[in-house]
């Protein structure tokens, strides 16, 4: 069996695991023999126990055959990794004359093709390899039925007389697990009738006291169940041989008090000034930046410790002790930490606010001004005043909301104006803010209501995509008509005046374009606001609109965005760096933090960190929230197959061919090509041949999905229902629109990249009108955000984009705030083809900002051309009769 044969899913997930054992050194070499063949040496798999999970969650099914095929893939997976890494390596110096065996073994263990070289004696091939699997099992301890098992059993006080610690040895049987019993009891009795048994127990003893000698006092007992330990030796045992127990076998059952042990540390208690009674209103002046004062005190994970405390363990350092009982739990002392922390209690210090968030996150702080901690952990951060407010990670709900801004002209809903008092808050703070609210809950209501809240004598800029700029001007004019709005954009703005122009304005609307190109006059402006609205439009920190917008000055800044994180975990810190800089440390920071062990491993603790730190500039609020938009209808989605026509799978078949030919021949940048010009012509071949041939040929009867298209609009259009069309390809539009107009007998708008923006304005004012037309197809990147469409109660997507948060975006054009009717959502995929096999993937990873999913199609040019192939060729079942 050979991994490629798994399916491209469950490959990825071995190959995944693969590196995760090979990263953590879990292999080991060994050789077998194929007859007909020759020598083949490996680099086995070598599972610990806690990578059982892992395992189990691979297994397509619980038979035999299942097992043996996923054991056979991790075993070329990590094969091929550890090669890959030792490529180039010399593992056998050179030497005159014809290599032995175990050379040759050794240096194929080097070499990208396992075979070793040369002829050998087959028996004796044969008998050298069962040697290397006795040499590799010698290092396991349990290799038999029984397995061993070890408790810790603390010292009882009787009158003052401490008694030692007690390392109990249980056997476990790996065919009932959790059934453990003593090994005394177990002796007194089969051993007596199993010596087979007692003989392989004894060795599995021997080679467990290779991995700790602390317990090789258990083979001078003629019955090896218990050994007592001093405090030292038993905290070596806790400390640096449970790992290594662990991986060779043994289960090791720790003390509670050990699993949550906790360390002693310092804990940062900080003065600011006081913010209002309602915790929306404070003095202007404070900052990330604002240097704050603080002590430190001596804590014991959150607990803080007391002067008698203290004493203690100074004591019990001073006689050298390995732990000592406070406060009825076992305490590690570590010399170097009662010394650190006894020479800080106490002392004053200052620090940045941002310094001190992170802190009280768990982040390790090399050192603060004038004092470097070293290895000293900080246990988090006691506050009073607005940072106290600040870290309080219930401030969301406890910010006073502001139901009616002055000069505000409608109504806030309840979560609205909570969203109002915390940018207020924030604001006055001079903390930035990003407003993540789901797509549709008016989060542009919500920033104009702050405006009101929160004026300034500086201008706001607002930067936002093209497609949404008359949308602002609009929503400016209704909510907040005493503001006085200008606009920054067109052939005709007059950048030179500009400085003086803004100072007569509270708003000023730009687009990101125009801020990277205008950049030099807009960075010399002092902003009193900048807002990021779409904010994921920087969430590539290199490109020339993200650098623009952080060289942008102003003394509030807000992000808006549904979609905080679309694929990848650095855009977040890209969004973040712009509204706190610093905050979440620089780029590589970020990555090596949080961003490989979430989206590698999908690390718990590193998650919880991270929401922990970006929690009080982070405000996101979903639909589907209790007390969020309980008016709004439902949206119900579906996924429409649609089958090719003949044409359309002769196409399909040839595209396939073409593609798989080019990526043979090809390697590097030139086969990446390849793979998404191939792609692209797949997806086109699946909406219409006319799409890929550009022949301005006739569409009616050659496409499956075109056929869907006209059944679903006659249907929605009988009805007296209007509807949004969203595709990726603009050549598709332009061919559907007067299509679907004559063929339909309706009229249909086409808003894409190349509509300008007083038409586009049109556009959309004509469709939210009472007697507008039916029918809107929309570019999927020209109009899938920031576009009030609730007229609309069908959404249907016509091809599928990689990346559901784009989708979803395009489609809450129509299901958001505003909507009176239920959403009916059409997603159409053409059975057996790409399309069908990506939906299945994607479907399973809808929620990016928890479980990233690679950006656009470019993971599939990664791919094998045996996956590729997989993926792309067409099913059987895919043609319509």
């Amino acid at each position: 069996m050979d991994g490629g044969e798994l399916p491209a899913r469950l490959l990825a997930e071995v190959t995944e695991l693969a590196g995760t054992l090979v990263d953590a050194g879990r292999f080991v070499p060994g050789m077998s023999v194929v007859d007909g063949t020759g020598i083949r040496s490996w680099w086995w798999p070598l599972p610990a126990a806690s990578d059982r999970a892992a395992l189990r969650a691979l297994l397509p099914g619980t038979d035999a055959a299942s097992h043996a095929i996923i054991a056979d893939a991790l075993a070329v997976a990590v094969d091929q990794q550890v090669r890959a890494r030792v490529a180039g390596a010399d593992l056998v110096p050179r030497r005159p004359g014809r290599r032995t065996l175990p050379e040759a073994w050794i240096t194929a263990l080097g070499k990208e093709s396992p075979w070793l070289e040369g002829s050998f004696d087959p028996d004796r091939a044969r008998d050298f390899e069962q040697s290397v699997v006795e040499w590799v099992r010698s290092g396991r301890v349990a290799v038999g039925r029984l397995q061993l098992c070890l408790r810790i059993q603390e010292p009882v006080d009787l009158d003052g007389l401490a008694l030692p610690w007690v390392v109990e040895v249980l056997i476990e049987d790996v065919d009932e697990p959790g059934s453990r019993i003593p090994l005394e009891a177990w002796w007194a009795g089969a051993a007596t009738v199993d010596a087979e048994a007692g003989r392989a127990l004894l060795a599995d003893l021997a080679r467990m006291t290779r991995v700790a000698p602390e317990l090789a006092g258990l083979l001078d007992e003629a019955v090896p169940a218990r050994v007592d330990l001093d405090e030292a030796t038993v905290t070596l045992l806790l400390t640096d041989r449970v790992g290594p127990l662990t991986d060779s076998g043994v289960t090791v059952l720790l003390p509670s008090w050990w699993t949550g042990r906790r360390r002693l540390g310092l804990r940062a208690k900080a003065t600011t000034r006081k913010a209002s009674r309602s915790g929306a209103v404070v003095t202007e002046g404070f900052g990330l930046d604002e240097l704050v004062d603080f002590r430190w005190e001596a804590a014991l994970g959150e607990q803080r410790l007391t002067k008698a405390d203290l004493q203690t363990l100074e004591a019990a350092a001073a006689a050298r002790r390995s732990l000592v009982r406070l406060r009825g739990q076992w305490v590690e002392v570590r010399g170097s930490d009662v010394d650190g922390v006894m020479a800080r209690v106490g002392r004053s210090q200052r620090a940045s606010a941002a310094a001190l968030l992170r802190m009280s996150v768990g982040i390790p702080v090399a050192s603060t001004p004038g004092d470097n901690l070293g290895d000293i952990p900080v246990h988090g951060v006691t506050a009073t005043g607005w940072l106290g407010q600040l870290l309080d990670q219930a401030q969301h709900a406890r910010v006073q909301p502001i139901p009616k801004p002055p000069g505000f002209n409608g109504t806030l809903r309840e979560y609205q104006a909570r969203g109002v008092g915390w940018l207020a808050f924030l604001g006055r703070l001079g903390l930035g803010a990003c407003l993540a609210d789901d797509m549709g809950l008016g989060k542009t209501a919500q920033l104009i209501g702050s405006l009101l809240i929160d004026p300034l004598p500086e201008p706001t800029v607002v930067v936002c995509p093209v497609s949404v700029l008359g949308n602002w001007q609009r929503e400016l004019a209704t909510f907040a008509p005493g503001l006085r709005v200008m606009i920054h954009h067109g052939p005709d703005r007059d950048v030179d005046r500009l400085p003086d122009a803004v100072a007569r304005y509270d708003v000023v609307l730009t687009t990101y374009s125009l801020v990277a190109r205008d950049i030099d006059v807009l960075s010399g402006i002092e902003w009193g606001r900048l807002v990021l609205d779409e904010a994921q439009q920087v969430k590539n920190s290199g490109t020339a609109q993200a650098q623009a917008v952080r060289r942008l000055r102003a003394g509030r800044r807000v992000a808006l965005t549904g979609t905080p994180v679309e694929n990848r975990l650095s855009e977040l810190w890209s969004i973040m760096q712009v509204v706190s800089p610093g905050l979440l440390g620089s780029s590589r920071e970020f990555r090596e933090r949080f961003a490989v062990p979430i989206e590698r491993d999908a690390d718990q603790a590193a998650t919880q960190q991270l929401r922990r730190i970006t929690g009080p500039f982070v405000l996101r609020r979903l639909k589907s929230d209790l007390g969020i938009a309980d008016e709004l209808p439902a949206k119900i989605e579906r996924t429409d197959h649609c089958r090719l026509t003949r044409e359309q799978a002769t196409l399909y078949k040839a595209v396939v061919d073409d593609l798989l030919e080019r990526v043979d021949e090809s390697e590097g940048i030139d086969r990446r090509g390849a793979v998404l010009a191939g792609l692209t012509k797949l997806k086109q071949v699946c909406n219409h041949p006319a799409l890929l041939l550009g022949d301005d040929s006739a569409l009616p009867g050659r496409s499956g999905k075109l056929n869907r298209i006209e059944e679903l609009l006659e249907e929605i259009v009988d009805s007296g229902d209007r509807v949004l069309a969203f595709t990726q390809y603009a050549t598709w539009g332009d061919l559907l629109t007067p299509y679907l107009s004559e063929r339909l007998d309706i009229e249909a708008l086409w808003l894409h990249g190349g509509v300008p923006r007083k038409q586009r304005d049109s556009m959309v004012e004509q469709f939210q009108s009472d007697v507008g037309p039916p029918l809107m197809l929309i570019s999927l990147r020209a109009g899938g955000t920031g576009l009030n469409l609730t007229k609309a109660s069908h959404v249907i997507h016509l091809d599928r984009w990689w990346n559901p948060a784009v989708e979803d975006q395009a489609t809450d054009r129509a299901h958001r705030i505003g909507q009176a009717r239920s959403v009916f959502v059409h997603r159409l995929v053409t059975t057996g083809t790409v399309e069908e096999r990506i939906d299945e993937m994607i479907t399973r990873k809808r929620d990016l900002a928890q479980r990233v999913v690679g950006s656009g199609e470019s993971w599939l040019t990664e791919l094998s051309t045996d996956d590729l192939r997989e993926i792309v060729t067409l099913r059987a079942d895919a043609v319509d009769a």
